[in-house]
């Protein structure tokens, strides 16, 4: 039954422009990550539901057409069951908002906590990440003597020397990075600022590319920019993979062995394996990376089988594990004996 004072369309709207935003202080990647789930849904129940969006209501909106809609996206989209409960969690976040909004909204709620999360393969201890030989290779193969070429090189090798997502490096501002202080201010999850140490190579290839993109700058233009309309707006998301996956191709070309996906998100883990393996304490780990909770960078340690695998021939040393001695045994090359042994006498 709809609620007689119902208004869905305001209580999305206030949803997204005051309860995300102002009281929850989520990023704008979670915000535009929700609102994309959204459009997808609306989408769905206008074409394949055949619902009226502007007649549209709480109602409309049960588990079933959810279910469908989440198996639809499944099988046309290809949508992983991660990706499938992520999106499930942004639908089920409106309703608990609305619930707590208008305690009769409380029953749409409750409707779509029955749908049950899809399990998947658990990789949560499976981390794809590139060697250091194959990071330094992939840094090198632009060619800086050349203005993109030396936005791509200084792009990829700042996101590796921070291990800074790629949301935080395209909301990043010229003004962030102190060359005095080796170090450069992120805003990361949550709009949760940190500063971040950077290294004397990075600091110079920022100089270079300083002067090739940022020679007339006040500080508050973006880092990395493309011109629209004659204005410096920030980088899309898009851009990054894009050159990003050309250089890869270009690595693998030249036989150096690296992941068949490289992606933004993949420098970070590298990074964050590479500190590990180096010795970084797990505690100070998770705050380069800007996790709260510290437990979250337990992955690298799950994940890392070389560092198991060398401390495993370590404690192997004085193996006690009983070896064969080298003899034959009286079966091998006769064949009327193994004829026996098969026939049971």
């Amino acid at each position: 039954m709809k609620h007689k004072k119902e208004n869905f369309w305001r209580y999305l709207r206030d949803y997204f422009t005051i309860y995300l935003p102002k009281q929850k202080n989520n990023s704008p990647h979670t915000i535009t990550a929700c609102s994309q789930t959204w459009n997808l849904l609306l989408r769905f129940l206008s074409i394949k539901k055949n619902i009226a969006l502007e007649k549209l209501h709480m109602v409309d909106i049960d588990s079933k057409k959810v279910l469908e809609f989440l198996d639809y996206m499944e099988k046309e989209k290809g949508w992983k069951p991660s990706t499938r409960n992520q999106r499930l969690s942004c639908i089920r976040s409106f309703f608990k908002y609305i619930a707590c909004i208008e305690p009769s909204f409380y029953i749409y709620s409750v409707d779509l906590g029955t749908i049950p999360l899809k399990k998947g393969i658990n990789n949560s201890h499976v981390i794809e990440f590139m060697t250091q030989d194959a990071m330094k290779v992939l840094l090198a193969i632009p060619n800086s003597k050349t203005r993109l070429g030396m936005r791509d090189q200084f792009f990829m090798s700042l996101m590796y020397d921070t291990a800074a997502r790629d949301c935080e490096m395209l909301g990043m501002k010229i003004s962030d990075f102190n060359v005095q202080a080796l170090t450069i201010y992120l805003i990361g999850k949550g709009a949760k600022p940190r500063l971040v140490p950077v290294s004397k190579e990075t600091v110079k290839l920022f100089e270079e590319y300083r002067k090739k993109f940022h020679s007339d700058s006040t500080g508050s233009e973006p880092m990395f920019y493309t011109i629209h309309k004659g204005k410096k707006t920030f980088m899309s998301d898009d851009n990054v993979a894009r050159f990003m996956k050309k250089y890869a191709e270009n690595v693998r070309k030249s036989g150096v062995e690296i992941p068949e996906n490289v992606h933004p998100h993949m420098f970070r883990r590298s990074r964050s394996m590479h500190l590990y393996r180096s010795g970084m304490p797990l505690a100070l780990l998770a705050e380069f990376l800007g996790h709260e909770n510290p437990e979250t960078t337990l992955i690298y340690s799950f994940a890392d089988t070389e560092m198991k695998r060398v401390a495993i021939e370590k404690a192997s040393e004085k193996n006690v594990i009983l070896k064969g001695n080298g003899e034959s045994a009286i079966w091998e090359g006769d064949d009327d004996i193994i004829g026996r042994l098969c026939k049971g006498y």
